[in-house]
C-alpha cells in the first residue's frame, strides 16, 4: 500500500507542476527521447538483456520540468550438471524521477521539488523513494556546455528486503554537466547523492552520444549506483554499462 501511495504522490507532482507551468504562456520547448537496448548472447550461457528509458524536458515561462523513467531486465539460461536447461532472472529494475524548477526573477535561479522511486529486485531494498526540495541554479548555458546544480533537504522512504523500515531525513545534492563536443557528439555527466542517517544513496551517469541522423543517436553510458548500508552478502556498488539507441521524438 505504501508503494502505491508513493507512486501516486510522485505522479501527482509531475502532473501538477506541468499544469501550473501553463501560466499564461505556451510551452517554449518540449523534448521527448526514447532509449532502447537489446542484447542476446548464445553458447554455454544464453543471456537476454533489455534496457529502456523515456526522458523529457519541458521549458515554460515560469517552470523548467524534467521527467525520466527507465527499466532494466536480464534473463540467463544455462545448462546444469544434469544436462537440464535452467532459466533465471538476474536483473529486474525500474526507476522513475521528476524535478520541477520554479524560476525566480533571475530565471537561472530556481526553487525545485524532486521525487523519485526505485524498485530493484536484486538489491537490499524492497523499494527506495525520495522527496526533496530546495535551491536550483544554472551556472552557465552556452552553445558549447551547460552546468546546473540542486541542493536541499528531503526525506527518504525505504524498506529493506526483510521488511525493515529505514526511512530518514536526508540532504540531497545533484549536478548536471553537458558538453557539446561537436555538432553530432555530446558528453554528459549527471550525479546525485542523498545523505541520511540510515543510508547514503549516490548515483552517477556518464554518457557519450553520437548523432546518426536527424532523430537517431548511438549512446554509450556507465551508471553507478552506490548504497552505504546494505545487507550482508550484497555489494554496495552496482554498475551498468550499456550501448543503446536513442530516438528523439520532439
Amino acid at each position: 500500500m505504501r508503494n502505491i501511495t508513493l507512486i501516486g504522490l510522485i505522479s501527482s507532482i509531475a502532473f501538477s507542476s506541468a499544469a501550473q507551468g501553463q501560466d499564461a504562456a505556451d510551452p517554449k520547448d518540449f523534448t521527448l527521447d526514447g532509449e532502447f537496448g537489446l542484447i542476446f548472447t548464445t553458447g554455454n550461457t544464453e543471456t537476454t538483456s533489455l534496457k529502456g528509458r523515456l526522458s523529457s524536458s519541458h521549458e515554460l515561462e515560469s517552470w523548467s520540468n524534467h521527467y525520466m523513467v527507465e527499466a532494466l531486465y536480464r534473463q540467463d539460461e544455462s545448462t546444469n550438471d544434469a544436462g537440464e536447461q535452467e532459466t533465471k532472472t538476474s536483473a529486474q529494475k525500474w526507476f522513475g524521477s521528476v524535478q520541477a524548477n520554479y524560476k525566480l526573477d533571475n530565471p537561472d535561479n530556481r526553487l525545485f521539488g524532486f521525487a523519485s522511486y526505485e524498485d530493484d529486485r536484486f538489491s537490499s531494498f524492497d523499494f527506495q523513494a525520495t522527496l526533496a526540495g530546495g535551491w536550483n541554479s544554472k551556472l552557465w548555458d552556452d552553445d558549447t556546455s551547460s552546468f546546473s546544480y540542486s541542493i536541499g533537504p528531503g526525506y527518504s522512504f525505504a524498506e529493506t528486503s526483510d521488511g525493515e523500515d529505514v526511512s530518514s531525513v536526508i540532504f540531497r545534492a545533484a549536478s548536471d554537466y553537458r558538453w557539446k563536443l561537436s555538432e553530432t557528439a555530446t558528453f554528459k555527466q549527471i550525479m546525485s547523492t542523498e545523505v541520511g542517517s540510515e543510508n547514503t544513496k549516490s548515483r552517477s551517469e556518464t554518457s557519450l552520444s553520437a548523432q546518426i541522423n536527424g532523430s537517431m543517436s548511438l549512446k554509450v553510458s556507465l551508471i553507478l549506483n552506490h548504497n552505504s548500508d546494505v545487507e550482508e552478502g550484497t555489494e554496495n556498488l552496482d554498475t551498468e554499462t550499456a550501448a543503446t539507441l536513442v530516438y528523439t521524438f520532439f
